[in-house]
Parts: C-alpha cells; structure tokens; sequence
C-alpha cells in the first residue's frame, strides 16, 4: 500500500482495514466445527503444491537441493520485509543438512499466531498451521516440525523426502492445542 499512495496515506490506510477487521471479529459469526474445515482450508491455500507434485519430488536430490535454494530466497525477501515491516513473518534460515539431506529454516514471530492471540482464535489456528504438513506431502516429501508459533517459541520446518530414512524416525500427532507436531519415534 505504501507503493501505491506513499507511506504516509498506506499507513492511515492500513490502519483503517485494521479497525475496520477488528470490528467485524466483535461479530464473530459462528461458524462450523474446526475439524470439519481442515480439508477446504488445506485445498484452498496448498493446492499448487499438488500441480507441484506432479513433476517436483523431494526424493531426488536436485529438488531438495532446489527446494533449500527457494527456502534460502524466500528468508531473505523475509528479513528485508521485518527489517521494514516489523509485524511480518521472521524467517531465520538454516544451512542445508548434507548428511541428513534435509531442508531447514524456522519463524520467530508469525503474523497470523500474533493476530490468533491477540484476538482469541487459537482454536482456528491449526487449520493454517496443520496444512504444512500436507502441503509438503504433495510434492513428495515429509515435514518434520516440532512445533509453531502457536504452540511454541518458534515454527521450525525441517524438510525430507519422503523415502528418507529420516522421515521414518517420526509420526505425526496432534497435541492437545489441535496442532499437528512431529515426535520421534521411541522404539
């Protein structure tokens, strides 16, 4: 918004929608169980990943590779946005695992879980959270997460391909916020 009416009129703007939204949450429609809006929520924001899936496949090393690249490119546009935006997403990359072949990178501040607490939907929370999960299984891979922003001190992604032997060392359980986590397996 700043782009297109200048800083000083993109702030009053923003802050207008801000208001404007935080009246409409006053009068929170009800809405149906947030089970059963998991499956529209995954399609609606993670479909692409699934015309992704069709020629990427995190089990080949060029991809993962490629995929480390866009997590790398995607945390640098990131912390130019905080350092401008402070509110934004915290992307913080971390080298590529060469032994384990793993993707990795972490948020320390998350936009949406801020907006959650703030407004008292955590509950709604996992639907956009818990769609990680599928998302990167369409093209292949697993996540391995520990926890979000919602449920922790920081959203943490650590990508594998599916037939990893890292991705066997964990399932995938929901904890009792309704957040899906990775744990390792005890065996």
């Amino acid at each position: 918004m700043k782009a297109r009416y200048g800083e000083e009129e993109g702030n009053k703007l923003w802050e207008l929608i801000n208001r404007q939204y935080d009246k409409y949450l006053e009068d929170l429609p009800d809405y149906p169980p947030v089970e059963e809006l998991q499956e529209l929520v995954t399609k609606l924001f993670m479909s692409g990943f699934v015309k992704l899936g069709k020629f990427f496949n995190l089990n080949r090393s060029f991809d993962m590779w490629l995929i480390n690249k866009v997590f790398q490119k995607i945390g640098e546009k990131d912390r130019k946005l905080y350092a401008q935006y402070p509110a934004c997403f915290c992307n913080i990359s971390e080298p590529y695992d060469k032994k384990n072949h793993a993707a990795r990178y972490h948020f320390t501040q998350c936009p949406n879980a801020e907006f959650a607490k703030k407004h008292n939907l955590m509950h709604v929370l996992p639907l956009f959270c818990n769609s990680d999960y599928w998302g990167i299984s369409q093209i292949h891979g697993t996540l391995i997460r520990h926890g979000t922003c919602g449920n922790s001190d920081k959203c943490d992604y650590c990508v594998v391909g599916s037939e990893n032997p890292m991705a066997k060392e964990y399932e995938i359980i929901k904890d009792e916020d309704g957040f899906l986590v990775s744990r390792k397996l005890e065996y």
